[in-house]
């Protein structure tokens, strides 16, 4: 049985994120100035009522002094989230257009080809020859001297002159929110600088226990840079025993992904766990005493945190930290130690000083993770019962893979669209290998014994081969699982539902998740149905690149210059289509002809359902149209020099669309006679896409 008291930070933890939650959507300055007075109020409010507890026989109002403390709670989750909200303060950077900016690199730069990516702290703004003091992030992307490039680090402090951008929403459908992911980040403008536009001032600043991890993580890296000669072994490495962004193969990335191992490679609790394992048994010696028995605690914990400061305070790392922490001094005092409380606890913690870490996916994924091994792993565990001490151990293992995937099947499906059929046997695979990593790659590096480094590297490209297998292996995973937000709130009922009823034998919670299945089922029937009678046209919005999907049933034919494998059209492009549920595409370029049933590109036309396009390219230049023909879009490409006055005389026409090939003087000036004329014209260029019902 559990105790309320023992579960404290459960009830507070529930009205404080949902604070937090409702602020990040009602993010107002004049709000941030209330909830100081009403925090304020409510905190001496309290302190009376701790004060004068015992006189005013507070346990007769028990209820009402409860609703009391979640009230409170819950306006400190939105304080904390407004407090916390750069763009809120007065002295934010992007008030005003500073053509000269002064900060320091808060995060560890990432390079990808010649382009650095940094996060700048911002303290200082120069406009008008005076300064002011500034506050907020800002997200450089650096384009590097090829010949000359300079060399950047954590802390260091540096000028720029910019022209900085709100960061764009995105503007096709299903594209990923580059902007809200950036919002739970803090950071809402980015800029793109050339590395002349740069001066690095020597100085340094940041926190200097931060920079020292980093350095010292660098050079690590650099040890498993030089004793290992495979590049993808290298990666792992690196990325699985220090947290280093590595360049990751695709192929790499989507063998741990489809095989639902994708947390081996994210330095997390299970990291985090096989240290304490090894720490616990190998000072297992100072149990003897007292003493011994203090000092092994602090000596592991010290460690532990050690450890998290090498891989850069990740949010996985830290909650495993002050969950093992917590643990651990718990029961060295020997007091009972509630495993949903110290749960609750380090989330709380956690938020506190980082509020926007609630919409970090890692941090979700990592918290239902953990919840799924303390409430699912027992009851999956007593399914079955084996005297065979190996059979036992084997089944436990599958029992905590089963109640950590469950924990976290909603989440994983709704980010990333896929469920991994094999997770047992692939989880099952790598338990081993993963294990001898940790502590083979760890004494590599603190022991240096190097001799160890060919079967370290050997293991690794073993287990990426066995897990290549796994996910070529039929019906590997289900892909291309599209959920709303009201689909994923009716899968964690329906798993909440259907777990209680199982579990405590209770009928009407069997029913009630019955009930909900029925919902889920019916509406995701709903949506495959409806995708097979589907007819739209998507013309997608682009940087320099054209885009048009002709969507008929689960079939398109998409008229494009992009390629299957480029990175523009999986980043902007098939994810539209994997929620449309289309199985086929035929790629057509502009200058093909092509039919299909209900669609005709032949010439300078196309014919999609009824609607004709006419596509106006550089061949109209200097051209005049005859006959006034009749379309219902001009689709304009490749900068065609054209003026839209005339063709409003030539041709009948309902609107005007511009893909991004188009120059943007064209743009503009297309844009600018179409408003004078009244004529509705779409661009697609950092603007929404265009989606055309064909029915």
């Amino acid at each position: 049985m559990i105790f309320k008291s023992e579960i404290v930070f459960v009830k507070l933890l529930f009205p404080f994120s949902l604070g937090i939650t409702l602020a990040y959507h009602f993010q107002d300055q004049q709000l941030l100035r209330i909830l100081q007075y009403t925090l304020t109020s409510l905190i001496g409010f309290a302190v009376l009522i701790h004060s004068y507890y015992k006189k005013l026989k507070g346990w007769n109002f028990k209820k009402t002094i409860a609703s009391f403390y979640y009230l409170l709670f819950f306006c400190l989750g939105i304080y904390l989230s407004l407090a916390n909200t750069d763009f809120l303060n007065a002295d934010y950077f992007g008030r005003k257009n500073y053509p000269y900016l002064k900060g320091w690199i808060n995060s560890e730069p990432q390079q990808n080809n010649q382009i650095l990516r940094f996060e700048l702290s911002i303290n200082e703004g120069f406009i008008n020859q005076k300064t002011d003091r500034c506050t907020g992030k800002l997200l450089i992307a650096l384009k590097l001297d090829s010949l000359k490039s300079i060399k950047l680090n954590y802390g260091d402090e540096l000028i720029i002159s910019t022209n900085y951008l709100h960061v764009e929403p995105p503007y096709n459908p299903a594209e990923f929110n580059f902007k809200q992911w950036l919002a739970a980040k803090n950071i809402y403008h980015q800029s793109f600088i050339k590395q002349e536009q740069l001066i690095k001032t020597n100085q340094d600043q940041g926190n200097s226990l931060v920079k020292y991890a980093l350095t010292l993580r660098q050079k690590l890296v650099n040890v498993y840079r030089k004793l290992i000669h495979n590049d993808e072994a290298f990666a792992v490495a690196s990325t699985l025993i220090l947290g280093y962004r590595a360049d990751l193969s695709k192929e790499t990335l989507a063998a741990y992904s489809k095989t639902g191992t994708i947390h081996a490679l994210s330095v997390s609790g299970m990291h985090v766990g096989l240290i304490y394992i090894m720490l616990n048994w190998c000072l297992a010696f100072l149990n003897r005493k007292k003493f011994g028995q203090i000092l092994k605690t602090l000596v592991i914990c010290s460690l532990i945190w050690y450890y998290s400061l090498l891989t850069g305070f990740s949010p996985s790392v830290l909650r495993s930290a002050i969950m093992i922490t917590v643990f651990i001094f718990a029961k060295q005092l020997n007091r009972g130690n509630n495993s949903y409380n110290v749960l609750a606890f380090t989330a709380f913690i956690l938020l506190v000083f980082s509020p926007f870490l609630i919409w970090d996916v890692g941090f979700q994924l990592s918290f239902l993770a953990v919840f799924g091994l303390v409430y699912f792993q027992p009851k999956i565990y007593k399914w079955f019962y084996f005297k065979q001490v190996w059979a036992d151990k084997l089944w436990s293992t599958i029992a905590m893979s089963l109640a950590a995937q469950l924990a976290t099947l909603p989440l994983s499906i709704y980010y990333f669209h896929q469920f991994p059929i094999y997770f047992i046997i692939s989880n099952l695979f790598i338990l081993i290998p993963i294990t001898l990593l940790m502590y083979s790659g760890i004494a590599i590096l603190v022991l240096h014994i190097y001799f160890v480094a060919p079967a370290f590297e050997w293991l690794i490209i073993f287990t990426n081969k066995g897990l290549k297998w796994i996910a070529e292996l039929p019906y590997a995973g289900i892909t291309e699982i599209w959920l709303n937000q009201w689909q994923l709130i009716l899968l964690f009922l329906l798993i909440g539902t259907l777990s209680i009823g199982l579990s405590n034998y209770k009928k009407n919670f069997l029913f009630v998740g019955f009930f909900i299945w029925l919902i889920l089922q019916s509406s995701l029937s709903f949506q495959k149905i409806k995708s097979t009678k589907q007819s739209e046209a998507i013309f997608f919005s682009l940087r320099k690149n054209y885009a048009a999907a002709f969507i008929e049933g689960n079939h398109c034919i998409l008229v494009t210059d992009l390629e299957m494998n480029n990175r523009n059209f999986e980043f902007f492009v098939k994810p539209a289509l994997d929620q449309k549920h289309i199985d086929s595409i035929k790629f057509v370029k502009w200058e093909e002809e092509f039919s299909a049933p209900n669609f005709i590109k032949k010439g300078k036309q196309l014919i999609s359902k009824g609607k004709r396009f006419l596509l106006m390219d550089e061949t109209f230049n200097g051209q005049k149209i005859v006959n006034r023909l009749s379309f219902d879009f001009i689709w304009a490409h490749n900068t065609p020099k054209q003026k839209i006055e005339l063709l409003n005389k030539e041709i009948n026409f309902k609107a005007i669309i511009m893909d991004a090939s188009n120059k943007d003087y064209l743009i503009s000036k297309f844009e600018l006679q179409a408003n004078l004329l009244n004529l509705p014209i779409h661009i697609l260029k950092k603007q929404p896409a265009i989606m055309l019902n064909q029915k």
